[in-house]
């Protein structure tokens, strides 16, 4: 069975439950002692009263005298203390009868044949009950309010290490290399060990982090040297006249290819510092100073392949973004529009704190939009040779820096894109 209470709900409900088991168990206990008390009393006064009548009958200037409260009938009685009809059939003892709507209790006596009974109302003994029955329940509701009460006191007390210890485990800076550890500030109990289970997943994750930025690091690092040898050898063909038109072309798209791979390696390269205080060491540009250079390096493949490239420039707010990661989250989605668009537009528009990219391409299935952000996802219509990292890293990015990605569908077909840029660093 799920529960979808939360744990500190789950105490409150058990010890509600206990308490009010206990208490309903005192209180019924209390009412059937104190009914089954009472009558043994009224029928030992009852059984005394009858045999002072009894007495009576001896004498012989006889004169039966009942307490105001009581009736008393016998056989062969004269008047009214002749036996009514309904009593006749009550045998020798205690009992409880109805007579007109009134309850009474009785005691039957029979002597020498002749049978003698004493009723009294038990008007009184009923409304003792009522208010008992009142006093009860309500220590019962208090009881349980109490226990309520004291319940969540126990709760929070008991949740409070379990609480603490999920903000700590939460807290960023726990993925840091020097971040102490966790079980010293918890005693040795069950929140102790779990303490010490999370201080061995942490130290695993954060080993781990740190293997994968090294890497990061590393590989972005000497991907340097080639790709400018690269560069430089685009720059020297370009300026040889002996290359004719074609040859031209295709070594721009290489320079242009090296250049976007720059522009990853340094993207990988500070999403791997350890410290966002490394990345906010960047260079600071505008969104609209990144939208022209980005509409300058693909307004040529997007003409080039037939497509009509919209701009619309809007009013952006001058605020000052990271540099690498602003060029390197529109480039990608600039880049993904393109690859996946083969008639039609492509539309980069500018807000006062984002932009949005559209185009009229193959769109993406709704069974696939959520997932589109995650690593090696493609469309249904795979092209080229497109690991389906470009989103996922344009999620990163965002996450990074505080920033939204939205992914929506239009209308025939294609995709639009809407980046956010209001966050801690806008």
């Amino acid at each position: 069975m799920e529960f979808r209470q939360s744990l500190a709900q789950r105490i409150i409900i058990a010890f509600a439950l206990m308490s009010a088991l206990v208490a309903g168990a005192f209180a019924m206990g209390i009412v059937a002692t104190v009914h089954l008390v009472e009558e043994k009393l009224i029928s030992a006064g009852l059984g005394g009263d009858l045999q002072r009548l009894l007495l009576m009958d001896s004498v012989s200037d006889w004169n039966h005298r009942p307490e105001p409260d009581q009736l008393f009938y016998f056989s062969g009685g004269p008047g009214d203390f002749a036996l009514p009809g309904d009593l006749r059939h009550l045998d020798a003892g205690f009992h409880e009868v109805f007579r007109e709507q009134v309850s009474y209790h009785a005691m039957v006596e029979v002597v020498d044949g002749r049978r003698y009974v004493l009723l009294q109302d038990q008007s009184d003994f009923e409304e003792r009950e009522r208010v008992l029955f009142a006093v009860v329940l309500v220590g019962f509701v208090l009881a349980l309010v109490l226990a309520v009460f004291l319940g969540w006191i126990l709760a929070r007390r008991v949740m409070a290490p379990v609480v603490r210890l999920a903000r700590q485990v939460r807290h960023r800076d726990q993925l840091l290399g020097l971040a102490p550890p966790l079980a010293p500030d918890y005693a040795a109990d069950e929140v102790g060990e779990l303490a010490v289970a999370f201080d061995a997943t942490l130290g695993r994750l954060r080993d781990a982090l740190t293997r994968e930025r090294l890497f990061t690091s590393d590989v972005s690092h000497e991907l340097r040297t080639p790709l400018m040898v690269l560069a430089t050898s685009c720059e020297l063909l370009l300026e040889n006249p002996a290359i004719d038109t074609r040859g031209r072309n295709q070594v721009a798209r290489i320079a242009r290819a090296s250049e976007e791979m720059r522009e990853l390696v340094q993207t990988f390269l500070m999403l791997a510092r350890a410290q966002r205080e490394d990345a906010s060491m960047s260079p600071r540009v505008s969104l609209s100073t990144v939208a022209e250079d980005l509409l300058a390096l693909w307004r040529d493949p997007i003409e080039e392949k037939g497509l009509r490239l919209i701009v619309d420039p809007g009013k952006p707010l001058d605020i000052r973004y990271n540099a690498i990661f602003l060029h390197a989250v529109m480039g990608n989605l600039l880049r993904n529009a393109l690859h996946y668009t083969d008639q039609g537009f492509i539309r980069l528009s500018l807000e006062p704190a984002g932009f949005v990219v559209e185009d009229s391409g193959v769109g993406i299935p709704e069974e696939k939009r959520e997932a589109m952000f995650q690593p090696f996802v493609r469309g249904n219509e795979k092209r080229g040779e497109g690991l389906g990292l470009g989103l996922s890293l344009v999620q990163r990015i965002c996450e990074n820096q505080g920033w939204h990605v939205s992914l929506t569908t239009t209308q025939p077909n294609g995709c639009r894109f809407h980046v956010d840029l209001r966050g801690p660093d806008a």
